[in-house]
């Protein structure tokens, strides 16, 4: 099989199609759906946030676009991930080996538990080099070099010999994008990938991502709870609750002009600096609800000040609004006649 194509972005196909994902997890108390019918797509080049409150499905589509959900007690139960027009979930284990790293790279939360505390920087470096690229001996060390260098740390040659416990932690990030990045991936897929870090070595780090991965023509895709991550930086923008997309859109018009009222109600709970600062913040109210136990029809009419009856039965479908958003919401109109010009 073909798992890799020469293609670039002058292909009009997106990069990756994300269909109807749903992926479940057993537990003491039950079955639940962390994705429920997840459907996206990441084009050649882009950057596409997503975002929403912890426990909403943002790092589980990611591990289940990685195909590394444990199972037990993980379960991709149905749906399509196509990358390059592959569906990655009917490749055999072998097969999926020789997507990551190669075709999509990864950068988790907390890179100290992602490295492996007895292995060298470089030894970590080299390993995919040897696997995806076939380099060895000086060539794959010059390599890790070139990589260290790229992703700005200092004295790179000596620094191949360190573990991960002799750097700090924004260098140990730096680290795990080179790895990433190492074989040139076409897709990368950063989970929160700055939450442990400081606020300045946040802002280096996603810099640096952003440029990389525009000089090398990588799609990125930044999974954060962090909307000022995503206003500065995505294209296109995923806001997720319970286990699905509410609104989807380009990030600009999507900030301007709010048509689900959880991105609203996530907005409004950022300070900003155009405004007094005497003004309030005003909260989402409510819980996020219990996966095991969601509420009929939209999950989140509990906690919404627009829903109408029809939120208390059904479930809205994710529909295009304008040319350039989507919004699963039966308000949706009256929510962007309320907030929306305030945000302009």
């Amino acid at each position: 099989m073909n798992l890799m194509t020469s293609n670039s972005s002058s292909n009009s196909a997106p990069l990756l199609q994300v269909r109807n994902l749903r992926t479940s997890f057993n537990t003491s108390e039950g079955k639940f759906a962390a994705v429920n019918g997840m459907s996206f797509d990441v084009n050649y080049g882009e950057t596409l946030g997503i975002v929403g409150e912890s426990g909403c499905g943002k790092s589980v589509s990611a591990l289940s676009i990685m195909r590394l959900v444990p199972n037990p007690p993980g379960l991709i139960e149905s749906g399509e991930i196509l990358f390059e027009g592959v569906d990655l979930l009917k490749l055999s284990d072998k097969e999926m080996q020789s997507i990551r790293g190669a075709g999509i790279g990864m950068i988790f939360q907390e890179p100290m538990s992602s490295l492996n505390p007895v292995l060298t920087i470089g030894r970590q470096i080299i390993e995919p080099l040897g696997v995806h690229l076939g380099l060895a001996g000086a060539a794959a060390e010059q390599r890790a070099v070139e990589l260290l260098d790229m992703v700005g740390i200092p004295d790179a040659r000596r620094r191949l010999n360190d573990h991960p416990h002799q750097l700090s932690g924004g260098q140990l990030q730096r680290v795990m994008i080179a790895i990433a990045l190492s074989c040139e991936p076409k897709l990368l897929i950063a989970d929160e990938a700055t939450t442990a870090l400081d606020v300045t070595i946040q802002a280096q780090i996603l810099e640096l991502m952003k440029s990389l991965t525009s000089q090398t023509g990588t799609a990125l895709m930044i999974i954060t709870h962090n909307l000022g991550i995503i206003a500065r930086y995505a294209d296109r923008l995923n806001v997720m609750y319970a286990g699905k997309i509410r609104e989807s859109g380009a990030a600009e018009h999507v900030y301007m002009r709010p048509s689900h009222p959880y991105t609203v109600g996530l907005l409004n709970s950022v300070p900003r600096l155009d405004r007094p600062a005497s003004e309030r913040l005003d909260p989402i109210e409510g819980e996020i609800p219990d996966p095991m136990n969601l509420p009929q029809g939209c999950a989140f009419q509990p906690r919404c000040r627009w829903r109408v009856d029809e939120c208390e039965d059904y479930e809205p479908a994710l529909e295009q609004i304008e040319r350039r958003q989507m919004v699963a919401c039966f308000a949706a109109q009256q929510v962007t006649e309320s907030v929306g010009v305030a945000w302009e």
